[in-house]
């Protein structure tokens, strides 16, 4: 068992659910986020199942199910025509197949859920205003650099500091995340403002030629989650740039005017641009390992990023615990389980921004053809291999 503490770069859901993880298994940690205070920006996520039994791992099982909204369908439009594709039910038999339900949550919420029960361990300490800027190791231990000049050691480092991680930029030593040129917009809104007949209780996916809509209910059905994307060649990494609706209304000119009425309605929208890198095999460099978007960024086509980080939350505990601390033969092993499942989430995400999210013509009208005339049985066959298998790859 490791005599020092484990240091985790990033305090946010990845971040939380490792130090969680490794608290359940005896191993204790220090969070160091870069933040003045721990929180989450943002809006809805959306939970599949495989992120639910993440939770139950990590004991927070309970509480994250209070937190959620739980949606009765996964519900595909077509943007263009105003046609419902495809409704995908999340109704009890989808239960049964995956063992846990599908939800939406607001990140504020989840985020906080991870928190309160770090602040509950004895085994946990969270360290805000400790931005880890570089680290180094002499075999035994990890020392790391914070933004102050600070320095802190600990027995191993977990770079959980995101998508421009500098732990992996150590760690890995690549160039700058791939710029996507899609651009995101969000905003959230009361329910009364949102079109009456699009109140659904769905994650409802408008799609449509280089773009698309999303919107779902949150906070227990009193706000709608809005976010609309166009893949628009943006060139530059932008993230929660405030805009005007004009500006939204840019890449959605195309569009029928019923899907537009969700923009109509949406208030102080900002912008991301999205990035995400290509899969690496490598995540390791002796005590450092890295951890959700530092190791594995992703687009946003599978609803996965913050799951994913969970999973590897889960894993990385279990390996630590099964080595009895052994960091060499524990991170290799998390390293091993973890890059392929990763890895095929982010190419998917792309894939499926570029053939169901953003199709035209007759890429298209095979979408439709395809999905809208699937079972419910097919349907639930293609997302099995996210779903139906844990964090620690097996299968549900």
């Amino acid at each position: 068992m490791p005599d020092r503490p484990i240091l985790i770069a990033g305090g946010g859901i990845g971040g939380l659910a490792a130090a969680l993880g490794l608290a359940r298994k005896g191993f204790r940690s220090i969070v160091l986020e870069q933040a003045p205070a721990l929180g989450e920006i943002g809006a809805g996520i959306q939970i599949g199942p495989n992120a639910f039994h993440a939770f139950d791992y990590l004991g927070v099982g309970d509480a994250a199910r209070a937190k959620a909204v739980y949606i009765d369908h996964l519900v595909l439009m077509d943007a263009v025509r105003d046609e419902r594709i495809a409704a995908i039910p999340l109704d009890e038999p989808f239960r049964r197949r995956f063992k846990n339900p599908y939800a939406v949550v607001h990140r504020a919420d989840l985020h906080m859920v991870l928190l309160d029960a770090c602040r509950t361990s004895d085994l946990i300490e969270l360290r805000t205003r400790s931005s880890v800027e570089r680290y180094e190791q002499d075999g035994e231990s990890v020392t790391v650099t914070l933004g102050d000049g600070g320095r802190l050691t600990g027995s191993a480092l977990v770079g959980a500091d995101g998508l421009r991680s500098k732990v992996r930029a150590q760690v890995v030593g690549d160039a700058q995340p791939r710029v996507s040129g899609h651009t995101t917009f969000r905003s959230v809104i009361p329910t009364e403002q949102m079109p009456e007949d699009l109140r659904w209780n769905a994650a409802t996916l408008w799609a449509g030629p280089k773009c698309h809509i999303v919107h779902y209910p949150l906070k227990g059905g009193k706000v709608f989650n809005l976010v609309v994307t166009c893949h628009n060649d943006a060139a530059e990494a932008v993230a929660g740039v405030p805009v005007t609706k004009e500006v939204v209304y840019e890449g959605f000119s195309h569009i029928a005017d019923r899907p537009k009425q969700i923009i109509e309605r949406g208030e102080n929208w900002k912008l991301w641009v999205l990035c995400d890198r290509d899969p690496t095999p490598d995540w390791m460099d002796g005590r450092v390992v890295l951890l959700g978007d530092a190791a594995h960024p992703m687009l946003q086509y599978l609803a996965q990023g913050a799951c994913m980080a969970l999973e590897d939350a889960v894993n990385l505990s279990h390996h630590m615990a099964e080595t009895d601390g052994k960091l060499d033969a524990a991170f290799a092993a998390y390293n091993r389980d973890r890059f392929a499942r990763t890895g095929r989430v982010q190419l998917n995400s792309r894939l499926m921004g570029e053939y169901v999210y953003h199709p035209a013509g007759g890429q298209a009208a095979l979408r439709n053809a395809v999905l809208g005339n699937s079972s419910r049985e097919q349907h639930y066959d293609r997302v099995a291999w996210l779903y139906g298998v844990t964090g620690l790859g097996d299968a549900i």
